[in-house]
């Protein structure tokens, strides 16, 4: 599924109540199931559950909650949140309901306020997500590769932008700093996103395998696109580490590129929020990166169109 991720306008804030056995150990884990590549935990929610969740660091904000959800545990409305997409054309209203507590991997957070929207069910059941800054006090772990995440104390240190990036949060959003060909752009890292898409006005600057060809279509909660795709004839460079020709996706919606979901299996990701700093770890220095192996569809379509809606994040 390609799904361009909505984003919130709002910080979506929670009290967090650090566990003695956080404090003690440093660092709390529960298991990660990947579907097509994006992932999922069981989340408590008011002491009830478990439900799954997505882990959407292409969403700012805190939490969403399906509607589904909210209902079958008389979630209270506390207001409303303005959401948008990264194209900055529309925006939608929605109410935001309040969780007493939500607890994943042992660590609770308190008093959470999250967004009551739609979710897809393209990757299985959603109860909820899980957006970034939720986890703007704790050392945030994907691990990939063993399917683990993890919540920890403590911070990361720079090493010369080798395997650890600076990075900024327009939005709430991770981005880093990613170098494509001989250009240097900037790239959102989205967990929940699909694979490695470029935006469409740096696409004259590079060189191709073969000419980009349609690979599907898109929408966003306010604009519908056509999607492209190629096989680059160049690398792509996270840090130390390099993407040999890989297969892009191609929008002419948004500004930035989009590191997704099938980029990230490679890795282990950590974040820190605090010190504006993300660390990657791969037992390989040279990566592949082949074409995008789900279904292209954008959740979120305009409601003036019948269609199956929800948000997964991800341009």
């Amino acid at each position: 599924m390609y799904a361009l991720v909505v984003r919130t306008c709002a910080v979506l804030t929670a009290a967090i109540a650090i566990s003695g056995a956080l404090a003690q150990s440093n660092s709390l884990s529960a298991p990660m199931e990947l579907t097509h590549g994006k992932p999922f935990v069981m989340v408590l929610v008011n002491g009830k559950g478990p439900f799954r969740f997505v882990i959407d660091t292409g969403t700012g904000g805190g939490a969403f909650v399906s509607a589904q959800l909210a209902d079958t545990l008389n979630l209270p409305e506390s207001g409303y949140v303005h959401l948008s997409d990264p194209s900055k054309q529309g925006g939608q209203r929605v109410p935001l309901v309040t969780i007493q507590k939500l607890e994943v991997a042992g660590v609770v957070f308190t008093d959470v306020k999250a967004a009551r929207h739609v979710l897809s069910s393209a990757d299985g059941n959603c109860d909820g997500l899980l957006g970034f800054q939720l986890f703007r006090d704790y050392l945030l772990t994907l691990d990939y590769p063993n399917r683990r995440m993890s919540l920890g104390l403590g911070s990361l240190t720079p090493d010369g932008e080798r395997s650890v990036l600076p990075f900024r949060m327009p939005d709430g959003i991770p981005v880093v700093p990613l170098h494509v060909g001989n250009l240097e752009i900037e790239a959102q890292i989205d967990s929940g996103g699909t694979g490695l898409s470029l935006p469409e006005r740096i696409v004259s600057q590079l060189k191709f395998a073969s000419d980009p060809e349609v690979f599907g279509r898109a929408e966003s909660l306010s604009t519908r696109f056509e999607l492209k795709a190629a096989k680059l004839a160049s690398d792509v460079q996270l840090g130390n580490y390099t993407f040999a020709s890989p297969f892009v996706e191609i929008n002419s919606a948004f500004p930035l590129a989009n590191f997704g979901a099938s980029a990230m299996q490679h890795f282990i990701f950590t974040f820190d929020q605090k010190a504006g700093l993300v660390r990657f770890e791969s037992a390989h220095q040279t990566l592949r990166l082949a074409a995008t192996p789900t279904q292209m569809r954008l959740d979120h379509a305009p409601s003036e169109r019948a269609a199956s809606i929800a948000l997964v994040p991800i341009s």
